[in-house]
């Protein structure tokens, strides 16, 4: 049987205008491991601190989901509080190196987006969709819980939107829905609309003072000093609860379903 903790792949290709564009895939519509949570991260930093780069596009590959989330292969592989909050750390680590990186990151979102995966777009400066980009934030389902991402997703959409996505784990809510929340800025009816609009944000972006943008986004996220260890014991929470026996046989039936 194939580890699919191993497969899929994070890479990141740099045009002469300075726009990186950083894309994350895995055939298990597009969800993170946490190998691929790393590499997303130490890529996001890498591309933050060279000096060649502009502007960052993060996306994933193919033309359905998004992002799929958390690896449940690996989740229900969990039988410790360590491996727990290293496993939650994941997310953790992308969503502090997106909020640290001195560039602009611009999410361009072609489909669905589910926890972590909806951590992502909230992480971004200036996120970007199709309208079939529907968000669901479904970790109460499974007896967990949205902690790890839930600082980036209040930030954009605020309190009370945040409050019904994580009640209403097993819901969808449309792009429209994220767009008038404040989650994404612009929604597309195609997904040939969404690249031409990303591309051209880009390039505009890549003509503007690279100091002034480092500026603009420290403000951006000044609230958010303190999210190093804010997120790392979000992460010892959702490791605690991951190893319950509620979480442990609701993700097993979800496998099976799957």
């Amino acid at each position: 049987m194939t580890d699919k903790t191993k497969l899929g792949s994070v890479s990141m290709e740099v045009d002469e205008k300075g726009i990186a564009r950083l894309t994350f895939e895995h055939p298990a519509s597009n969800s993170l491991p946490g190998r691929l949570l790393a590499q997303l991260a130490d890529t996001i930093t890498a591309a933050g601190a060279d000096p060649s780069v502009k502007v960052i596009i993060l996306q994933s590959g193919g033309d359905r989901a998004f992002c799929g989330g958390a690896s449940f292969d690996e989740l229900i592989a969990i039988k410790d509080l360590d491996t727990g909050k290293r496993f939650f750390m994941g997310f953790a680590n992308v969503i502090n190196a997106m909020r640290k990186c001195p560039k602009f990151i611009i999410g361009r979102i072609q489909g669905k987006a589910v926890g972590g995966g909806v951590g992502l777009c909230a992480a971004t400066d200036y996120c970007i969709a199709s309208q079939w980009a529907s968000v669901k934030l479904s970790e109460l389902a499974i007896g967990i819980g949205p902690f790890v991402v839930g600082p980036a997703v209040e930030r954009k959409v605020g309190k009370s939107a945040m409050t019904q996505l994580a009640i209403n784990a097993s819901e969808w809510r449309t792009a429209q829905w994220a767009k008038d929340k404040g989650l994404f800025a612009d929604v597309f009816e195609t997904v040939e609309q969404l690249d031409a609009y990303v591309s051209h944000l880009a390039e505009r972006l890549s003509d503007y003072s690279p100091e002034a943008m480092r500026q603009l986004k420290a403000v951006f996220w000044e609230e958010a000093q303190d999210w190093d260890t804010l997120l790392e014991a979000r992460a010892e929470r959702s490791g605690e609860l991951v190893l319950s026996d509620f979480t442990v046989n609701a993700i097993n039936a979800f496998k099976q379903k799957a």
